[in-house]
């Protein structure tokens, strides 16, 4: 019978050959969009000038208010154009929103000579368009300078009042302490503040007067005083991402149980792996799990502590908020996720590679000098992060101290302490697992995307000794990180994980977890490389990052939610016929880990993509449950899974006494916690979008936006202990049974 098109490419040999054919053509365009990259940013203008001649500030005082923004970690306390944390304003937002207050009051007084609140409907509409014709048609951001009218000057002049009186006084009704920015720090800031308010309101060069006219962010933040809104192509994107995604969820959903886990006649699983001996160097990783699991709980703590601070920011809880200010604390919070995710990660790693090899390490000992190596990094970067923040490294911040770039925090030499480390892990593994006696794309594909993991995070490190003067740029590779980092080489790394662990457990076929794993690879590549456009379209990128950056970042994670179905079902039947299964706790952190992945980057995922409720709900609470359950189940749950796969495999190896009734309560008191909390912060996410859309961003922002929602916010008590209890379970469990379990009678 003759092949069809699809069934040629539901090969091994079809995937294998379509995942490289997607990756180069996806490298090729990521690699071309980024060479274009310098010919549509924002410019920093050499000066900033009125129209009477006065210069407000320079490229210089630009660039300077940048490294003090990020000094000071204000973007975890605020955002800028609406990336960062959410108890503070958006800066750009405030700038422009004010700037647009005083130029209605001024030209109200300047035509009528009266106050706004005085004037008519109609002589409003006659001032509004006055300031739009300030702000969209006199102020253009041009490299060679911008020239303010008189009255953005004078605009410009009170901003700069109001910004320094924030930053050096504090604002404790939305947990900023101050008392640590200085005066003449916080003008740089005001500058560097104001430049992303020009970014925000500019119309970019090429547009004027077309249909398509728009500013350097594509019209964000919305803002009603100026007409600000969206376009017609936001929401025709949305529409067609929509469609797209159904579409291709079915075709998917038919192509697993049509091809890929359909079985031959004489398949037959594997029997599950024994285990009777550790090697040196597996049993040097045991002092990693407990270290990894206490990094766990205390990030969760301090996820509990800072949703205090969110629900009552005027007040200390527990500790006096002039010792652990709330950034400072995000700060520590968000790279402890990092930190125990990715040397959880490790230990996989170091984990399966004497197993696929079926031999040791030459030196065992050099997983001692990685983790000791670790252990540096994470204390000198958590001690940095603190001590940067709070203005005691204010010469050596860069370097050692919290750089302050959103998820990106660790000052320069703990960057490079981790990427030597990542380096050091890699080859590790691939000196050992190239001793193996088979390749398989399963090996090959941990392999390689441990190379990626080990080399991606330098994207972040442009350039090595100074921070980059332009914010569009640095945010451009930030998110090389964040997004290419994590949703594209962890995805891969994950698949070939998860495929070796089904395979190795008994609980799907070598065909079967290949073939999966290879369309899982080809969809990741697909949909993962240029679906980091959808964090780019509103800081300074042209409006086509809206097109390609959302349509297929939802799919990816289905293929390995469909396998972890079909090794449950596996399971279910081993169960019923009586067969023992030493896994299952190991096997349920994984199979968490795909369902997670599914509901938090898929399900929640496409809730803040589609473009028309991205640019409502950028910079809201709505984005919580993604980032929060995208990032446990995704990633999370994989290196728990791990951690329990090593605890394991040492209560096989010596027969110590293994109980799964503790291991049980932790993962579901984890889990439950999690799909809990996104219930309040999904709720106030669309209380803040609705506003952002009815009433402006800038109104969305504000503490009285979410005040009336401290309900929900209280809420938030359940789920958080949920899982703190859930964190502290798996810790006492893990410290028990790697270093306490007693020999089987």
């Amino acid at each position: 019978m003759k092949q069809s098109l699809l069934d040629k490419f539901m090969t091994r040999k079809g995937l294998y050959t379509g995942f490289w054919i997607i990756a180069l053509f996806m490298v090729t365009m990521l690699i071309y969009y980024t060479a274009n990259l310098q010919k549509e940013v924002p410019p920093i203008p050499k000066t900033v000038k009125s129209e009477s001649g006065e210069v407000l500030y320079t490229y210089d005082d630009v660039v300077a208010g940048k490294g003090f923004f990020q000094q000071f970690d204000l973007m975890d306390w605020g955002t800028m154009l609406g990336m960062g944390a959410y108890m503070g304003p958006d800066f750009t937002t405030d700038f422009l929103h004010y700037r647009a207050e005083f130029l209605y009051d001024f030209y109200a007084q300047k035509l009528y000579g009266k106050s706004n609140k005085e004037l008519t409907d109609v002589e409003r509409g006659a001032v509004k368009e006055r300031v739009k014709q300030d702000v969209k048609k006199q102020t253009k951001l041009l490299e060679a300078g911008t020239v303010y009218t008189d009255a953005s000057a004078a605009a410009y002049h009170k901003n700069v009042d109001y910004l320094v009186d924030l930053l050096v006084n504090g604002d404790t009704e939305r947990a900023f302490p101050g008392g640590i920015i200085l005066p003449e720090e916080a003008e740089k800031i005001a500058a560097f503040v104001d430049w992303s308010q020009l970014v925000a309101s500019s119309i970019r060069p090429g547009t004027e007067g077309t249909t398509s006219e728009r500013t350097w962010s594509n019209n964000w933040p919305p803002e009603p005083l100026l007409d600000q809104t969206t376009g017609f192509n936001s929401h025709i994107i949305s529409l067609w991402e929509f469609l797209i995604l159904w579409t291709l969820t079915i075709l998917v959903i038919f192509i697993a149980y049509e091809y890929l886990f359909k079985k031959d006649p004489d398949e037959k699983l594997e029997p599950a792996m024994k285990i009777t001996k550790l090697y040196k160097s597996q049993a040097k990783l045991l002092k990693y799990v407990v270290i990894v699991a206490a990094l766990f709980f205390v990030q969760l703590i301090i996820g509990g502590y800072l949703a205090h601070l969110y629900t009552e920011p005027s007040k200390d809880f527990i500790v006096s908020q002039g010792i652990l200010p709330f950034n400072v604390l995000r700060s520590m919070h968000t790279q402890l996720a990092i930190l125990w995710v990715a040397v959880g990660w490790l230990v996989g790693g170091l984990l399966i590679a004497p197993w696929v090899a079926n031999k040791d390490h030459k030196y065992p000992w050099l997983v001692d000098v990685l983790w000791v190596a670790l252990v540096v990094v994470t204390v000198g970067s958590l001690i940095g992060l603190y001590m940067g923040a709070t203005g005691q490294m204010r010469e050596t911040w860069f370097w050692l101290g919290n750089e302050g770039r959103e998820l990106l925090n660790l000052g320069r030499v703990w960057d490079i302490g981790l990427v030597i480390g990542l380096v050091f892990w890699f080859i590790l593994i691939v000196s050992l697992i190239k001793k193996a006696a088979t390749n398989n794309p399963i090996v090959s594909t941990i392999i390689w995307s441990a190379f990626a993991i080990a080399t991606l995070y330098i994207a972040g490190m442009m350039p090595v000794h100074k921070i980059m003067p332009n914010f569009t740029v640095d945010d451009y590779y930030r998110w090389w990180v964040i997004h290419l980092w994590v949703e594209l080489t962890f995805e891969l790394f994950a698949a070939g994980v998860i495929a070796f662990f089904t395979v190795s457990l008994g609980l799907i076929s070598q065909k079967v977890a290949v073939r999966t794993m290879l369309f899982e690879l080809f969809l990741i590549m697909l949909s993962g490389t240029l679906g980091v456009g959808h964090h780019y379209w509103w800081q300074g990128l042209d409006e086509y990052w809206i097109a390609i950056g959302g349509i297929f970042s939802a799919l990816e994670p289905l293929p390995l939610a469909l396998m972890i179905v079909e090794a449950m079902k596996n399971r279910r039947e081993q169960k019923a016929a009586g067969e023992k299964f030493d896994f299952a706790i190991p096997f349920l952190w994984i199979s968490g880990s795909a369902i997670l992945n599914w509901i938090g980057a898929g399900f929640f995922g496409m809730v803040i993509n589609t473009p028309t409720i991205s640019y409502f709900s950028h910079g809201t609470y709505l984005i919580m449950p993604h980032g929060h359950i995208a990032l446990l189940g995704a990633f999370g749950y994989i290196s728990l899974a791990f951690l329990y796969m090593t605890a394991r495999a040492n209560s096989l190896a010596k027969g110590l006494v293994w109980n799964e009734k503790l291991s049980r309560y932790g993962f579901w008191f984890l889990t439950i916690g999690a799909l809990l909390f996104a219930i309040p912060t999904y709720i106030i996410g669309i209380e803040q979008t609705k506003i952002a859309s009815d009433l402006g961003y800038f109104y969305a922002r504000l503490r009285d936006a979410v005040e009336p929602m401290k309900v929900w916010m209280w809420l938030r008590l359940i789920p958080d202990t949920l899982m703190i209890v859930g964190g502290g379970i798996i810790l006492y469990d893990l410290t028990a049974k790697v270093f306490f379990s007693k020999k089987e009678a």
